[in-house]
């Protein structure tokens, strides 16, 4: 599938974000779990969105416009970050500022690595997600690192815990591509 990614814009402000109606797909996740690499392997490109070896380098809210026809939004990671805990409150404001004034955000994809039991961050925005009725999904990120059997037992687990069925992604191997792209088409059109 080809895919036409652009890098739109970047706001702190919330205010100046986008209002041209076009739908919003939102990526959040902790700082280090992969938003960067999951949406450069999304559209197949290296370079769309800025990839650290250092967590926390996703500042502000990045919009990028995705085939013409709607965003991708990378929002700030939480939780560990190589910053003061001044800037982490700012980031945390940024993105409840964000999600307030949401009317174009169709639906949210929550990355979780498969390494790792969700943290109370994680849970927090969970919760949040299912109490205000967004339409959301969680992608399991770091896939290759687990054995078959293991990244197994973790979908189970978390289908279980959260009521939620989440998809395996690599960006190595490509494994949840696929599936990524279902839900966000569907997502998409769905509004």
């Amino acid at each position: 599938m080809t895919v036409n990614a652009v890098f739109f814009c970047s706001y702190k402000d919330v205010g100046k974000i986008p209002s041209d109606g076009l739908a919003q797909i939102a990526f959040a996740g902790r700082s280090n779990v992969g938003k960067s690499t999951l949406l450069n392997r999304l559209v197949n490109q290296k370079k769309l969105a800025k990839t650290s070896k250092t967590p926390g380098r996703t500042r502000l809210i990045n919009f990028f416009l995705i085939n013409e026809a709607y965003y991708f939004v990378d929002l700030p990671g939480y939780g560990f970050a190589k910053a003061s805990k001044k800037d982490r409150n700012e980031w945390g404001r940024m993105v409840e500022s964000y999600f307030q004034a949401r009317k174009n955000l169709n639906g949210l994809i929550l990355l979780l690595d498969c390494r790792r039991d969700p943290n109370d961050d994680d849970l927090m925005l969970l919760n949040w997600l299912q109490t205000e009725k967004i339409e959301f999904t969680v992608a399991l990120t770091k896939a290759d690192k687990l054995s078959k059997s293991k990244l197994m037992e973790k979908v189970r687990v978390i289908k279980k815990d959260y009521g939620i069925e989440p998809i395996p992604f690599s960006s190595l191997s490509g494994i949840g591509r696929k599936e990524l792209w279902k839900w966000i088409n569907d997502t998409v059109t769905a509004k």
